[in-house]
């Protein structure tokens, strides 16, 4: 069979790097997507050092058809088919709706619902010829609440996640969307986010995000919800008023109307 190939989109920092780190320890070669050639080259070096693992590069825009397309081109190869798709890329966005830029709303949308659909489509079509095969969508809690348009696409992915997670599993995919909380990682610093009153358990280590993502998926989880605090949270969610949950995002994050977070380079990502 050979050895495991995974694509991770948004891999150069935050969740996604953690993915990278982790299934190279685990012995898969990687194929790296993200904007920036440098970042890409310097993590593929390390990670090829490190793992002994072949780590190729995609520097692709995937808020783009170009570079939704780079990545699909990689998907299709037949030579080297691919085992294990991470969608990960994503940003957020500081300002209000009203206030941001519809160019900006428009690529987020693209970002986080367009492109993992499209990644989705033409990976699950390689992972059914072979019976088998992985995909992980990271969305994030904020896709459990009604707190602005990042939230409202992550609800999509977590929905899209979970259909896929119904429709694939006869073809041997399992597919898990992956909704960490807030997350330590440069995410909300590149958004131009500003926590405030967060309290200490509401952060979570990358590595154990990664780590019980991966374990969800492999025992064919639809949805993981990272940390007992972030389940019982997300449970009680169905019983709080949504003008409620509003005012805590808000107070939160120390703008009125933002969603929640994510971050990378690829466009972006972490959650």
């Amino acid at each position: 069979m050979g050895t495991h190939t995974a694509v991770i989109t948004g891999s150069t920092a935050g969740i996604g790097a953690a993915f990278a780190r982790q299934l190279a320890s685990q012995g898969y070669d990687l194929v790296l997507a993200a904007r920036t050639q440098e970042r890409l080259e310097a993590q593929s070096e390390a990670l090829e050092a490190q793992y002994g693992i072949r780590a190729e590069t995609i520097v692709a825009d995937l808020a783009t058809d170009d570079g939704v397309g780079a990545v699909q081109e990689r998907l299709t190869d037949p030579v080297h088919p691919m085992h294990l798709l991470v969608n990960n890329a994503g940003h957020g966005l500081a300002g209000s709706f009203l206030d941001n830029d519809l160019d900006d709303e428009r690529d987020l949308l693209r970002l986080h619902v367009q492109t993992p659909m499209e990644l989705t489509h033409t990976a699950a079509r390689g992972m059914a010829a072979q019976r088998a095969g992985r995909i992980i969508n990271v969305a994030s809690v904020a896709g459990f609440t009604p707190t602005g348009t990042y939230s409202a696409a992550k609800a999509w992915v977590v929905n899209f996640s979970k259909a896929m997670h119904a429709q694939l599993k006869p073809e041997g995919i399992t597919v898990t969307a992956l909704c960490p909380g807030l997350v330590r990682t440069e995410f909300h610093e590149r958004s131009g986010i500003r926590i405030t009153g967060a309290k200490k358990w509401m952060w979570l280590d990358p590595e154990d995000v990664v780590r019980q993502g991966l374990t969800a998926n492999a025992q064919g989880s639809a949805v993981c919800v990272p940390s007992a605090q972030y389940r019982a949270l997300t449970a009680s969610l169905r019983f709080i008023p949504d003008p409620v949950v509003q005012w805590a995002a808000d107070k939160r994050m120390g703008i009125p109307g933002t969603g929640e977070e994510e971050n990378d380079d690829s466009a972006s990502s972490s959650h």
